[in-house]
């Protein structure tokens, strides 16, 4: 590794940690602090965690960090898992097959597919900012000052620290996501996560995988506390959020991303 590409790489690392720490605080500030989830009638709450933590920080934040970071050679868009429309259009529906897969052997309440639409788009928008800050921005700009280990090692040691990053994240929320055995369990689930991203180094198709651990426990915690009645029709508002947060994505990868990667290849073949 060159000397400036030794120094970007931890320029990268630390604006990857201050991106991180805003996330986790503005999650502890709007959610674990008040027990947002726990309180179904708190809804300004909601709105403004969502607002705030996941689409702010969690969607804007980390793209417009991964823009910086392209812009100094730290990472390239394939490496945080930003690549062409057909790269995603093959990995969406893996992503998808193989959550469901996950989904389904571990026994859920119900299949009722109402129900799992609903807790899918409820999910969603935390789901897009915990992969984009956790394994696009900080696994991705990680992966650079571990190549020193070894090829294969780097991108192991990377989805390590990623998942390791997402458990911990967990702290910042209400109970029973704070406590040290959840933690160390959505870490266990964050490697299964790293694995699907460093594979396939798609964004777009890691969010469709990471998204059906996450139904999973709101899907089970909904049937044990009787309010799983709640989702047999579609909600609007929870399809709607979802339907924002991917086009927030869609729109920060094209308008940023998207500009960021032509110039790096008309650089290179100029």
């Amino acid at each position: 590794m060159s000397t400036v590409t030794a120094r970007n790489s931890r320029r990268a690392i630390v604006l990857a940690v201050a991106l991180y720490l805003a996330w986790v605080s503005a999650t502890y500030l709007l959610e674990g602090r008040i027990l947002t989830l726990q309180r179904p009638d708190a809804t300004l709450a909601r709105v403004l965690y969502a607002l705030v933590a996941n689409m702010l920080f969690g969607i804007v934040g980390a793209t417009f960090v991964l823009r910086v970071l392209v812009g100094w050679r730290a990472v390239s868009p394939d490496q945080a898992g930003f690549r062409s429309l057909g790269h995603a259009l093959i990995s969406i529906p893996i992503g998808a097959v193989l959550g469901f897969v996950l989904y389904a052997v571990q026994g859920p309440p119900t299949f009722n597919s109402v129900i799992i639409l609903n807790a899918y788009a409820q999910v969603l928008v935390v789901s897009v900012a915990e992969v984009l800050v956790c394994w696009a921005v900080v696994g991705s700009v990680s992966e650079p000052l571990l190549q020193g280990r070894g090829r294969w090692v780097a991108p192991i040691l990377a989805a390590i620290v990623a998942s390791v990053f997402f458990g911990v994240y967990h702290f910042a929320h209400s109970p029973p996501f704070n406590t040290v055995g959840f933690v160390a369990l959505l870490t266990v689930i964050g490697l299964v996560t790293s694995l699907f991203f460093f594979v396939s180094r798609d964004v777009y198709g890691t969010i469709a995988f990471h998204n059906f651990a996450g139904i999973f426990g709101v899907i089970q915690a909904l049937e044990r506390s009787g309010n799983l009645g709640s989702l047999e029709s579609p909600v609007i508002p929870l399809l709607v959020n979802a339907v924002v947060a991917v086009a927030l994505l869609v729109a920060a990868h094209v308008l940023w991303l998207g500009r960021n990667a032509g110039d790096q290849r008309t650089a290179r073949d100029g």
